[in-house]
């Protein structure tokens, strides 16, 4: 007997010792690989908080959570914060004040309190003091930048990797509780737990077979085996298993697995780990994750597509609530706290996926791709520094929000049931620093990014370059006549190109008569911008365009004067730099710095180029404030923004398109709204982009001060008539303060006001 018996073991050990000699080492290889290798860090710029800057409670706490700092009662350590009655108070833990206490007090708005498009006010909160621990009173703290995501280049994926003490108890307890209670006893395999699924699923209680894997065989399956169901893989499984139990300890096992484990998809991407999972469906720092918020991850796991709290919240919650009573039962929480917890109810962020800045994640990998290619290949840590601002790119991703609710409403009203899309750029014109990116409506439902591939009609939007290249002309040959002052006829006229015409049309046929540069611009009439390209030639303007470095070269027919031609909305960010660097482009970019293995890698720069004077730059920029303040653009002014700004109203033939781009001295935006597949929107510029630019731009100056725009050297200034561009006289009814090119002023008086 004992012969017949021995023969088996002595087969089941040499089998065992096979699968050892033959696995140990490729646990041992993948295994030293996951402990050394750094995935690559993608870092927005630092978080910086200013008195006076607009700001509530919760997104202070947000914009904390991105940045992994704790909630905690005092904040006491360096990396945590607490709220009070309209203070938060927080230990800095990196920036420029590391280690101190700085507390923060919030005021809603009495006065200055921006308005919707209905003119209702829009309750808004502001710091209205910092004072560090020893009472001194700040202008703005820097914190430490925070991480912004992790690139993975092999598969669309998201995760972050945290350390097992960064992870919370009741996190843990949690997944351990519901996936595998007896892990710090077991081996590898639980047999006990095998014997129980066997004979539950002999029974036939249950509808569906019941596994029995521990959280170490999950960690296997993923980690060196295929998607393969076999009762060989089975067996491969609980081998690798142990194996993997005597080549690491079980900690660093636990570890792992909540870094790896698989908790379902948002939009495209595949959510791993539980601090990923904890931002994607709280929008919080794992640190910060309630009782509540770590059963319900843990719950998830089981059954990703059946248990996901966003597509089934029902199933979730109830999910949610049996692992709770796991946890009591196995003493990791009592029974009153996980009563207290299942009671709470399933709260997600439905945006967490966009606080993340996805097409501008995918806009980095493009840079990277393009100009650093292998630098993301290797086991070598590589951080990013990105040019993301996350307080703006919020303002971004709430204003295109807010903005697309309404084009919406307005479609329905029309009748159209497809939904538009939209594409908003922010940059430090100064720098060309990408501070917001919004590449679509939504990246779950399509991660098409139309800010740098959606190549449309700037129509409008092209017009400045019109008048900049005729202040140009004009400059280069000496010529007075063409000024912001300068009268042209805005009136119904057939122009005459090769053998053909064309008979351009005002929007909704509205013709002013005789009116100046100035009224053209600000009110963008359509024929008078025709006639302004034909005194200079079409050749003129097109060639000015081609100096702005863009992909697209227009050919020079009269319709180039209405931007009917292509151009992506990253390529109406770069040649609107111009403006405000008076007559320089400066090229978007997304990088600030690169590091590898710690040392600094060189950027790849582009140079900023001259494509007009500073002196006619500014003119243009001068005709641009007109826009806004009394133009195509003065629902800006009608909603409340206040600063200094000067921009312009894009609509396209058959309202196909609809822009606006507008900028301060230190913050240039475009907006793009449209269908996909080119049909007409129906919907102006000022109707559908304007309201979104100006939702945001107000909500990323408020606080700041109101810049100006200087004007250069070379720039003289005389009042005129408003109407017909003359020296103003005491009997003109509207006087207005003109700037000229010194020695173009006008030398008439204005003969209709005489007398």
């Amino acid at each position: 007997m004992a012969a017949l018996l021995g023969v088996p073991l002595l087969m089941l050990a040499g089998v065992t010792a096979y699968y050892y000699a033959t696995f140990a080492p490729i646990v041992d290889e993948r295994l030293n690989g996951e402990r050394v290798k750094a995935l690559p860090r993608v870092f927005a710029r630092p978080l910086e908080f200013r008195r006076g800057q607009w700001i509530s409670m919760d997104e202070f706490a947000e914009r904390l959570n991105m940045l992994g700092y704790a909630e905690r009662p005092g904040a006491a350590q360096p990396g945590e914060f607490f709220r009070g009655a309209g203070t938060l108070t927080l230990v800095a833990r990196g920036g420029d004040l590391p280690g101190r206490t700085l507390k923060f007090h919030l005021e809603a708005l009495s006065r200055g309190a921006p308005v919707d498009a209905d003119g209702r006010p829009v309750p808004v909160s502001a710091i209205v003091r910092i004072e560090s621990g020893d009472g001194e009173d700040l202008d703005r703290v820097r914190l430490d930048a925070p991480l912004l995501t992790t690139l993975i280049t092999t598969s669309r994926q998201k995760r972050r990797r945290v350390a097992l003490s960064l992870i919370p108890p009741h996190m843990a307890h949690a997944i351990l509780a519901i996936e595998d209670r007896r892990f710090y006893r077991h081996p590898g395999i639980d047999p006990i737990r095998i014997a129980g699924a066997i004979r539950t699923n002999l029974s036939g209680k249950h509808p569906y077979l019941e596994g029995a894997s521990t959280i170490t065989q999950q960690l296997v399956k993923n980690f060196f085996l295929t998607p393969e169901k076999s009762y060989r893989r089975k067996i491969q499984e609980q081998l690798l298993a142990m194996v993997l139990e005597t080549r690491a300890s079980k900690d660093e096992i636990l570890e792992l697995y909540l870094n790896e484990v698989y908790l379902g998809q948002r939009g495209s991407y595949a959510v791993h780990g539980v601090a990923q999972a904890a931002r994607m469906f709280f929008g919080k720092d794992v640190t910060n994750l309630t009782l509540a918020e770590a059963a319900t991850i843990a719950g998830v796991i089981q059954t990703p597509y059946r248990h996901s709290p966003f597509s089934s919240p029902d199933r979730s919650r109830e999910r949610r609530n049996v692992v709770l009573k796991a946890m009591a039962d196995q003493g990791f929480v009592t029974r009153e706290a996980a009563e207290q917890a299942s009671r709470e109810p399933l709260q997600t962020v439905a945006r967490a996926l966009d606080t993340e800045a996805p097409y501008f994640v995918d806009l980095l990998g493009q840079v990277l791709a393009d100009d650093y290619p292998g630098m993301l290949e290797g086991p070598e840590g590589v951080d990013i520094h990105a040019t993301l601002d996350v307080n703006l790119q919020r303002a971004a991703q709430d204003a295109v929000r807010a903005g697309m609710v309404q084009v919406d409403a307005q479609l329905a009203r029309k009748g159209v049931k497809a939904l538009a899309q939209v594409a908003l750029i922010a940059v430090e014109p100064r720098t060309g620093e990408i501070l917001a990116y919004v590449g679509g409506r939504s990246y779950n439902q399509s991660q098409f990014n139309r800010a740098v591939s959606a190549r449309r009609q700037p129509g409008s939007v092209f017009k400045p370059f019109v008048y900049l290249a005729a202040f140009e002309a004009a400059a280069q040959e000496g010529r007075t006549d063409l000024t912001p002052a300068t009268v042209v006829a805005d009136e119904q006229t057939t122009f005459a190109y090769d053998d053909q015409t064309w008979t351009p049309r005002n929007y909704e046929d509205e013709y002013d008569g005789v009116i100046t540069l100035r009224r053209a611009l600000a009110n963008s009439r359509n024929v008078a911008t025709v006639r302004v390209a034909e005194s200079v030639g079409f050749d003129t303007v097109a060639a000015l365009w081609r100096r702005v470095g863009t992909s697209t070269a227009p050919r020079a027919y009269p319709s180039i004067a209405l931007g009917v031609f292509e151009a992506t909305p990253l390529e109406i960010v770069k040649a609107y730099s111009i403006f405000p660097n008076l007559g320089e482009t400066r090229p978007p970019k997304a990088i600030i710095g690169l590091e590898r293995r710690g040392a600094a890698v060189p950027l790849r720069e582009a140079q900023p180029v001259r494509v007009a004077r500073a002196d006619t730059t500014y003119l243009v920029t001068s005709l641009m404030r007109s826009v806004i303040n009394e133009g195509t653009g003065a629902s800006a002014r009608a909603m409340g923004f206040t600063h200094d700004a000067a921009g312009k109203t894009g609509t396209t033939n058959d309202l196909r398109d609809a822009w606006f781009v507008g900028f301060t001295p230190d913050l240039l935006t475009a907006v793009w709204v449209g269908f996909d597949d080119n049909q007409p929107l129906g919907m102006s510029g000022s109707a559908a982009a304007l309201p979104i630019w100006t939702r945001f731009m107000r909500a990323a100056l408020g606080g700041r001060p109101n810049l100006t725009f200087q004007a250069p050297a070379g720039i003289a200034f005389a009042d005129i008539d408003r109407d017909t561009g003359a020296l103003a006289q005491p009997a003109c009814p509207r006087v207005l303060r003109e700037a000229f090119l010194a020695g173009t002023e006008p030398t008439l008086p204005c003969e209709l006001h005489r007398f």
